[in-house]
């Protein structure tokens, strides 16, 4: 028996960042999803073996799991559909969370399967197939969440056909403090609520609010971005699957915190903050708030310039 294995790393990401409904999210440092892809010569499996936290949560089949779906888009793209490959996913992040969670496992089954053949892809050329994980998880093969988790930074995209994918530099003092409330919130519900119809004066001032925050981040202007982390699409829908997220949003601020919205979905909250110490003493305020609102909830703080997909190991 010959086989050859890549172990690959993708961060958690958080998306629409207010303003940016699918179509701004930046990597969040140190939390994320691991895939270990095995190129095999003596089987074949469309199961999906599974460890980690959430491992036990979600389907083992390739055909509804994240994972085996962009895996199995990029095999068919690349004309590559005879391969047997052993497929184990180390699942970390909540289901239904906010940070995607589904974008997480499937950029970093791509990213693996890529390496392991060689790398003939760039990494941007991979983010249509994972893409198609998100499809699977939610109906929309939105790009915000995979796009970070897989490049890195903050992502703006720009258009989706033709995809066009831009990579924003942020200030490095800008620090982002996240609060996971322990409830699930499915993505598919989130956008199932959402408004069909949008009338013009809020489309515009979205579309003001979106272009303010991105010459807020190049001009390092904490105020401007501030004002524009101000959402007239899905917030105002989804605010109200979130207990206690009014009263969370005006801790955040009240402590220090530039903005404050839902992160993706929902149920997790973000908080942009100048520094890691505000975000730090912001947590802990948001925290306890959630807490009074009778949820327990995990917190996260990291730089905006986070890392994506990282290769762990290779044998």
């Amino acid at each position: 028996m010959n086989s050859r294995s890549v172990t690959a790393f993708a961060p958690a990401t958080v998306a629409n960042v207010g303003c940016g409904f699918d179509i701004m999210g930046f990597a969040v440092k140190g939390i994320g999803d691991k895939v270990t892809i095995t190129l095999r010569d003596d089987k074949d499996t469309s199961i999906i073996r599974m460890s980690g936290c959430y491992g036990n949560m979600i389907p083992t089949e390739r055909n509804k799991n994240t994972a085996g779906v962009a895996i199995d888009a990029y095999l068919k793209a690349t004309g590559r559909t005879d391969l047997m490959l052993d497929i184990f996913l180390e699942k970390n992040l909540p289901l239904g969370s906010g940070l995607g969670s589904s974008a997480s496992s499937a950029a970093a089954a791509i990213f693996a399967l890529n390496n392991l053949l060689g790398n003939p892809l760039t990494t941007t050329e991979l983010i249509p197939f994972a893409m198609e994980g998100e499809r699977i998880a939610c109906g929309s093969a939105h790009a915000d969440n995979v796009a970070p988790s897989l490049l890195g930074g903050f992502v703006l995209i720009r258009s989706y056909q033709p995809l066009d994918i831009i990579r924003v530099k942020c200030p490095d003092e800008l620090c982002c403090t996240i609060i996971h409330p322990h409830i699930q919130l499915k993505t598919s519900d989130a956008r199932r609520i959402l408004k069909r119809d949008i009338p013009i004066n809020d489309a515009i001032r979205q579309s003001a609010n979106a272009a303010a925050f991105m010459t807020g981040m190049i001009n390092e202007d904490f105020d401007l971005m501030g004002r524009s982390i101000c959402d007239l699409l899905a917030e105002p829908k989804r605010t109200q699957l979130i207990p206690g997220f009014e009263k969370t949003r005006q801790t955040a601020l009240d402590n220090g915190a530039i903005g404050c919205g839902i992160s993706g979905s929902g149920p997790s909250v973000f908080a942009l903050c100048k520094g890691e110490l505000i975000g730090g003493l912001v947590a802990e305020a948001m925290k306890k708030t959630f807490y009074e609102a009778g949820l327990n909830s995990d917190t996260f703080v990291s730089r905006l310039n986070a890392p994506g997909a990282s290769i762990l190991q290779t044998n």
